[in-house]
């Protein structure tokens, strides 16, 4: 309605007193919370090991305007178009400073100042710049280069690599020099004043992006070609609804932030580096988690992105293509074939984590990673990923490892997995943990399923494991224990077991699914990370139980710190900053609760409910086939569009759909452009001729 606020800008008087819970600005290859003294590059981390985390990049953007006079402050976080600004308002001028990391180009970072005059003077007005740039870092050995063009140069390189006897990485800055202050001429009634700064690998590559940074500012197309290139974005993607204004503002947050985490649509200049519980913005030595790449990416944050975007899903996945050798050898150190993923991942793939238990024992990451190429493939059928993308490399690795890790055991016939620690970190070297154990069977199902789409041989050995290995179920309880030995009702850090129904898809009865969700919810702690509720509520919404599932939901809003809507991994504002691992699962919770989707390897299939919260959904550009597809939910009916071909996908090829609603068996067909409304019930979008090929090799 006409006079609402934005749900999509962030508005503030005064800004937070902990500033930690500043915006970050992000573009997938460099982060930066605003005012930051430090900045981040994507892939580039400094110490071996267990030391390594992101290197601290000093950033010449850490700048304040300020004027003499009193003024009335403004801050902006504008997530429709990633710009950060800070508006000053005197009676004689309004100062707007700008921020953005440009989302075409990566490796540029962008302040703007605009004076505009406000009455009619032939003064001349100055407005100081207050900066303290000190061309220096704890963890890369820089020194100067000749200045570029105008713009200031130092390079250096990392002091410590990864991997013992690997090489430093280079890093080079250039960056238009800040004056200590700017001035309106009498006879301007206004004008700005743009400051590059350039991050990137070599001395070649800032060259070159900080030549497009100046031919953009000439030609008045740098701020337009970000602004486009965010546009594209929400163009491919949106989730609205109308109820709370806490939960819309929620939603959009976790949207932008996510995104902001991920490389363009359109950039294949950089390999991607994954994505880190905090994002590019934090991960310095000691924080946030190391700025190093955990399951939180493939389980939490993927599912989120993979569903609108098969071009970002690739670039995930590619990561891990990337670590192979990492993996192989973390898989040999341990005595065990095929390929071991890192609990903490950096460069290289192999382990950095600071705790030697934790990549030893908390080896669910290697299903993980497959689940992420699993849905990949069932929702593009893009077997390019898995042919010349090597994705079926990472498939078998997984496959091989899981093989040699189980033990046979004769008393019940039975494969088992010892000495594990679960995603419940509260417990370690214990035996046969079900999240495990059901995501290893299904690591080894999705292989022999590959192996025959690819028409290429399969050990039987891992048809035989899948079919034999432990799931843990207590038949007089009628729940699944988290592991063997655990005392039902004794305390969980997080969501593990919850997840058997998803993301896991374990067939169970609607009984069994209850009694998991009742046995764990209580115990859980009510302090542990902020992703978990929204698996809670997952697990009711698929029930039916939809105000249960809210109430779980209303427990997230408090790790969202205001008013810029950045997480915090607690409730109480303490671990991780930026938490993309919550924003993660609170966004899975809409996209994959109160929708019901689930992937499947014939079906997008789905199962709409609303709580009494909400009485419309809209779901703008889910990616399945080829095509796009929008989605509004309403409590009685549904209501889906489909837009055509997906403009980001890649080596797809759009497939034909239907709408097969369960009850009735009534099927749909989905014409381009034209919309379809049916009774709100359970159903599958799926091929009109399944005998027609969507393969892509």
């Amino acid at each position: 309605m006409a006079g609402e606020p934005d749900p999509y800008v962030f508005t503030t008087d005064t800004l937070p007193p902990d500033r930690r819970f500043l915006p970050p600005l992000a573009n997938g290859l460099l982060g930066w919370r605003v005012y930051s003294h430090v900045m981040h590059m994507g892939g580039v981390y400094n110490g071996e090991g267990g030391d390594c985390h992101r290197a601290d990049v000093p950033c010449p953007l850490a700048v304040t305007v300020d004027v003499e006079e009193p003024a009335q402050h403004t801050y902006t976080l504008d997530t429709h178009t990633g710009i950060f600004t800070h508006t000053l308002s005197t009676a004689g001028v309004t100062v707007s400073q700008s921020f953005y990391a440009h989302r075409y180009y990566p490796n540029l970072m962008v302040m703007e100042v605009l004076l505009v005059r406000q009455v009619a003077t032939e003064e001349p007005i100055t407005v100081d710049l207050l900066h303290s740039f000190t061309p220096e870092s704890k963890d890369i050995d820089f020194h100067s280069a000749p200045d570029y063009k105008g713009g200031r140069h130092i390079q250096g390189q990392t002091t410590a690599a990864e991997v013992p006897g690997g090489s430093c990485t280079p890093v080079h800055l250039i960056w238009t020099p800040i004056p200590d202050n700017v001035t309106l001429l009498p006879e301007q009634s206004q004008s700005r004043w743009g400051f590059l700064l350039v991050v990137a690998n070599s001395s070649e590559s800032a060259e070159a992006s900080y030549d497009e940074g100046l031919s953009l500012m000439a030609t008045g197309n740098l701020r337009p070609s970000h602004r486009e290139a965010w546009k594209e974005v929400w163009l491919e993607s949106k989730v609205e609804l109308t109820g709370p204004e806490t939960l819309r503002k929620a939603l959009i947050g976790c949207m932008f932030y996510l995104l902001s985490a991920f490389p363009s649509l359109r950039d294949a200049s950089n390999p991607f580096g994954g994505v880190s519980p905090g994002g590019l913005s934090n991960g310095g030595d000691g924080q946030d988690y190391w700025g190093h790449v955990f399951w939180d990416q493939d389980i939490w944050m993927y599912p989120g992105i993979a569903l609108f975007y098969p071009k970002l899903a690739r670039a995930v996945l590619a990561y891990r293509v990337r670590t192979i050798d990492g993996a192989k050898d973390n898989a040999q150190k341990q005595g065990y074939k095929g390929l071991k993923f890192p609990w903490e991942s950096a460069v290289s793939g192999r382990e950095v984590c600071p705790e030697d238990i934790y990549g030893q024992q908390e080896i669910h990451i290697n299903g993980d990673v497959a689940l992420a190429f699993q849905h990949y493939l069932y929702l593009t059928r893009d077997l390019s990923m898995f042919t010349d993308g090597r994705g079926a490399e990472v498939i078998s690795g997984v496959a091989d490892y899981w093989v040699s890790r189980v033990t046979w055991s004769p008393e019940d016939q039975r494969y088992h997995i010892l000495g594990v620690m679960p995603p419940d970190e509260y417990y370690y070297n214990i035996n046969n943990s079900v999240y495990t154990n059901t995501v290893a069977q299904s690591s080894l199902q999705f292989a022999v399923e590959l192996a025959d789409i690819l028409h290429q041989p399969a050990p039987k050995e891992w048809q035989e494991v899948a079919d034999r290995i432990k799931i843990p179920f207590d038949q007089q309880s009628k729940y699944h224990p988290e592991f063997d030995g655990y005392v039902k009702g004794h305390p969980v850090k997080q969501a593990d077991t919850v997840m058997l129904g998803y993301p896991l898809g374990l067939p169970m009865s609607p009984e069994v699914r209850r009694n998991d969700l009742d046995a764990y919810e209580p115990v859980t702690d009510p302090d542990g990370p902020a992703m978990t509720w929204g698996m809670f509520a997952v697990g009711w919404l698929e029930l039916g139980e939809t105000e249960k599932a809210q109430q779980l939901l209303q427990k997230c809003f408090s790790n969202i710190q205001g008013p810029f809507q950045v997480w915090s991994e607690s409730s109480d504002g303490s671990g991780a900053v930026n938490f993309l691992t919550g924003m993660g699962g609170f966004l899975q919770a809409v996209l994959f609760g109160y929708t019901g989707f689930r992937v499947q390897r014939e079906c997008l299939a789905f199962s709409p409910v609303l709580s009494s919260d909400i009485s419309e959904l809209c779901i703008r550009g889910v990616s399945y086939l080829g095509n796009k597809m929008d989605w509004l939910l309403r409590r009685e009916e549904v209501c889906i569009i489909l837009r055509g071909q997906a403009s980001s996908a890649e080596n797809t090829k759009p497939c034909d759909l239907q709408v097969v609603l369960n009850a009735s068996g009534t099927k749909i067909p989905l014409v381009p452009g034209q919309p379809i409304t049916f009774p709100r019930e359970a159903g599958r979008i799926c091929q009109v001729d399944s005998s027609v090929s969507c393969w892509l090799f």
